[in-house]
């Protein structure tokens, strides 16, 4: 007898789905599984066969083949273990097959039939928007993730068990309510607040400037000056995600498996990867790619520690994700694109020792181990990080301090409203959300100078002797200054400002 089952699996980010199609013939005791299988699937025999008998169910000694359609692309992970069980029951009649064309099943079997979470089932739930099923059954611990959906029916389930009874209409399964929107604003909470860091003016409105224009900063000082501190502090200041953004990132997070129970990621991602990490983890890959630390921090944060520190290599296979957004891993058996919208935030020492330039502390290194130091980051990845500002120690009046900071709920006020400006401003232009994201052509049109301005910005290109890239990064700098003021056009202290966050230009650690 033949029995057809409905499952899902994820390619990328994206979902589509699986015919199983289990066949029961006579012959020698036999259970082959085709249609691409991984390792994890095909070792799913021995699962479904165990839990098959540990749920007072019997498993057929005759010759089952299980194909997995389309055949053609590669099947891997263990959330087909459910859909080839009750494919395996229904072909022997142990099951009734009326309902099986109205629900997509996804779980991995346990031993005892007990069924456990599964990866991407936010991604599978969007897709089966478009399909013509009645709603999907969920491991119990998935159940929030495929709630997100609204429109899809979610039932969830703990036990092989409960989905026979309940295609045999001998029990029902309870269809579970999501609230979205109450779920989006009790996840919507950070727990740290800009209030926490004392002193450090100039770095906060540096962050506050990065913040508002989607900027890109890198942030310079001896140990201890709170560089760390203040990069995991950024998220709290962005403008809040939308619900778009959010299943978008749920999703990476979901296929990743990185979600920790949450049903959606309503909070700016914040990665901080140790500087150990290689340049597949940072960037995506493996023999069927997933997504690298830069997609997990899209629409967020990605904190590099230490800089100077990271691998050449792992540090330039940033600069293409820093310009396109997006990041294209190419394998011999499939090619993927991952989205990797992301602020960079970079923080190091200005020496090997750390204290070069302390007012407090001598500093042990010469010039050229200084030089050295600060050569391990490449001329180009400088240039595609908008603003390097300097961290100084903090003095005790200023960590004795008890007067209470400025709080990130009104930082974000301010940086809010400098967003309102920029998408009315991008709001004909195609995929330009903010000042971050201006290309050549849009600092002709959107960035007008004053004569007293382009007459300073042109003294400090002579000067310093910046590059292109950097002339366009000031630029860019210079509009969001002039958006946080709702000024139309930018000034010269606009441009005076936007130089003031290029230290590294300014050879000041020579």
């Amino acid at each position: 007898m033949l029995a057809k089952v409905l499952t899902s699996a994820v390619l990328g980010i994206d979902a589509y789905i699986i015919k199983v199609e289990v066949d029961i013939s006579k012959g020698l005791p036999a259970f082959n599984i085709v249609g691409l299988p991984d390792t994890s699937v095909r070792e799913s025999r021995d699962r479904v066969m165990s839990a098959i008998k540990n749920s007072e169910l019997e498993f057929p000694t005759k010759r089952m083949t299980v194909n997995m359609a389309p055949a053609d692309i590669k099947k891997e992970g263990a959330s087909f273990d459910l859909a080839i069980a009750i494919g395996i029951l229904a072909a022997h009649g142990q099951v009734r097959t009326d309902k099986l064309k109205d629900y997509v099943f996804l779980g991995e079997l346990a031993l005892d039939g007990s069924i456990r979470q599964v990866r991407g089932v936010l991604s599978i739930a969007l897709a089966l928007r478009q399909e013509k099923v009645k709603g999907i059954i969920v491991p119990e611990h998935n159940k929030t993730e495929a709630g997100v959906i609204e429109s899809l029916a979610v039932y969830p389930v703990t036990h092989l068990r409960q989905v026979v009874d309940f295609l045999n209409n001998e029990s029902k399964l309870p269809k579970f309510k999501f609230n979205l929107q109450e779920a989006f604003e009790r996840n919507c909470r950070y727990e740290v607040d800009f209030s926490d860091v004392k002193g450090q003016m100039f770095a906060k409105r540096a962050l506050e400037v990065a913040a508002a224009g989607g900027h890109n900063i890198l942030l310079i000082g001896s140990p201890g000056s709170g560089k760390t501190m203040l990069a995991k502090r950024l998220p709290t200041i962005l403008p809040d995600m939308s619900l778009e953004e959010s299943i978008e990132t749920t999703k990476i997070h979901s296929v990743s498996g990185n979600l920790d129970g949450l049903s959606l990621v309503a909070t700016r991602p914040f990665r901080s990867p140790h500087h150990t990490i290689s340049d597949v983890a940072l960037i995506g890959g493996g023999t069927y790619p997933k997504p690298g630390e830069v997609s997990l921090s899209h629409n967020g944060v990605l904190f590099l520690d230490e800089l100077p520190e990271f691998h050449r290599n792992v540090l330039e296979v940033l600069r293409q994700p820093l310009e396109d957004g997006v990041v294209t891993i190419s394998r011999a058996v499939t090619s993927l694109t991952y989205p990797a919208k992301f602020m960079m935030v970079a923080a190091m020492n200005p020496c090997p020792c750390g204290y070069h330039g302390d007012s407090k502390q001598e500093c042990l290194c010469s010039v050229f181990k200084v030089q050295k130091y600060l050569s391990r980051v490449s001329g180009p990845l400088l240039d595609r990080i908008d603003i390097h500002v300097e961290v100084p120690r903090l003095k005790f009046t200023e960590m004795n301090n008890e007067t209470p900071a400025e709080s990130s709920a009104a930082v974000k006020e301010r940086v809010n409203q400098a967003r309102a400006i920029q998408q009315q401003r991008f709001q004909k232009e195609k995929n330009i959300y903010c000042n971050a994201h201006m290309q050549p052509k849009h600092l002709r049109k959107y960035c007008q100078l004053t004569v007293e301005s382009q007459e300073l910005l042109k003294n400090a290109i002579n000067k310093l002797n910046l590059s292109a890239r950097a002339y366009d990064r000031i630029l860019k700098v210079a509009r969001t200054i002039s958006d946080l003021e709702n000024q139309p056009q930018i000034q010269s202290n606009h441009i005076a400002e936007a130089l003031q966050y290029r230290s590294l230009d300014k050879n000041l650690f020579a």
